[in-house]
């Protein structure tokens, strides 16, 4: 269903992610005691009296900074309120009302969407009832509570309910795709997305890290929904700093795991390096689809060897992939981009590829008759029949005489069999074994 949005907006460090993350339930928005961590918006979930309701927070609003991340904080915090259906301008109780926040109640009358006026870190009595400075504002009662104890929460819920648009506007939605765009930092995941969306949506900037939170974005490709999440660049762990870049990177790995397919992004300037073999690891490890896109291919000199060349220095790279395609684009020209998404598509209907099990034992048969498996310490490993037991990732089990004789070379040619009779382009295959002491197929 296409859901209600509601916007949280503010200056910076008055409690916006707090908030954020008291309404959706669980740890998503980067809370640190340090103004300006959001930046990007953020989205999430939450039901509330039967309401099923999109959540965004936002970058503190900055009216008037000529600072350039803070400029583009600013027209990020517009574009949601420009979204939204009820906007939450939440303000700080124990200093009072600033004239920031006269600004921002400037920007939001014009903005002609109902907006709640809420009070944080209304802790007691007292602190309750300085939020009623906040009525010399002018856009309605104050609402006090307090986000990190959860106080007055309730309240602010049932007022956003009554404010939503009838549930008659919300409209069904066919499932969509789920494309994370991964990579190290700086290497033009952001400018991507826009490139993908046609007009801004995530902040770019040449400051390796911009982007910290993960930004779930829907469109429509070829008359399909997609949603992309544009996370922030992964660094190997012990390159992790303390601090917003740990969470940053802990939700753009939870970003993996929400998605059908991922889009590891390179940087055609720089050789693969053993961070892109690691990030692309973690997408293997959580056996979701991959695709790997060489960016910034405009400003490559070239010859007829270059992208042969470079495929051959990947494909070294990720030799425990194989499978995956490559494909190489310019996030800022617009060259081949398009073709990310095909073939994040196409990989997505084979992870949902379902083999019968007659199909598969006959191939396999076939297949063991041709080549002898792999033996491992003298004794040979023998497999009765297998089965596909799941879809998205392709998930088989196979029954032997022994599972403690199954070595990496007999799942590996097993796995290469299963690709070239089958396919399963793109899509890691998860194979397991159990003991069956019977005579084998072949």
């Amino acid at each position: 269903m296409v859901k209600p949005l509601v916007a949280l907006v503010g200056r910076p460090n008055v409690g916006k992610s707090t908030l954020f993350n008291r309404l959706v339930g669980e740890r998503v928005a980067i809370v640190e005691d340090v103004p300006g961590t959001t930046r990007d918006r953020l989205y999430g979930e939450f039901e509330w009296r039967g309401r099923d309701v999109s959540v965004v927070d936002t970058g503190g609003i900055f009216p008037g900074s000529e600072e350039d991340v803070s400029e583009s904080v600013f027209e990020q915090a517009q574009l949601a309120i420009d979204e939204a259906d009820v906007i939450v301008f939440l303000t700080d109780g124990r200093s009072g009302p600033t004239p920031v926040d006269e600004e921002i109640t400037d920007l939001l009358r014009r903005a002609n969407k109902p907006v709640i006026l809420a009070v944080n870190k209304a802790d007691n009595i007292r602190q309750d009832q300085q939020a009623l400075e906040f009525h010399k504002l002018g856009i309605g009662d104050p609402l006090p509570l307090s986000a990190i104890r959860g106080l007055g929460t309730g309240d602010l819920l049932d007022r956003i309910v009554e404010l939503l648009p009838p549930r008659e506007s919300e409209q069904q939605n066919e499932e969509v795709a789920r494309v994370a765009i991964v990579g190290r930092p700086n290497v033009g995941k952001s400018s991507l997305v826009n490139a993908l969306l046609g007009k801004p949506r995530t902040i770019v900037s040449p400051i390796p890290g911009t982007t910290r939170d993960a930004v779930d974005t829907t469109i429509d490709f070829k008359g399909r929904p997609v949603v992309l999440v544009d996370t922030a660049g992964i660094r190997r762990r012990g390159k992790i700093v303390h601090g917003v870049e740990r969470y940053s990177v802990f939700r753009a790995l939870r970003a993996v795991d929400r998605a059908d397919v991922a889009v590891l992004l390179v940087d055609a300037n720089e050789p693969a390096a053993a961070q892109d073999a690691h990030v692309a690891g973690f997408v293997q490890e959580r056996a979701i689809g991959l695709v790997v896109a060489v960016n910034k291919w405009d400003l490559i000199e070239k010859d007829s060897r270059t992208m042969a060349e470079y495929e051959s220095n990947i494909r070294h790279q990720l030799k425990f992939l194989p499978y995956v395609p490559i494909v190489f684009i310019s996030a800022k020209t617009g060259q081949r981009i398009e073709n990310v998404l095909d073939l994040a598509l196409e990989i997505r209907e084979e992870r949902k590829k379902r083999i019968g099990t007659g199909v598969l034992n006959e191939a396999l048969r076939r297949a063991l008759s041709e080549h002898h498996p792999p033996s491992s310490g003298g004794k040979l490993v023998k497999l009765f029949y297998m089965t596909q037991v799941a879809i998205d990732p392709p998930t088989f089990v196979g029954w032997v005489n022994d599972p403690s004789l199954v070595h990496f070379s007999f799942k590996r040619f097993l796995e290469n069999q299963l690709r070239e009779r089958f396919g399963f382009f793109g899509t890691p295959i998860r194979l397991f074994f159990r003991p069956r002491g019977r005579e084998a197929v072949r």
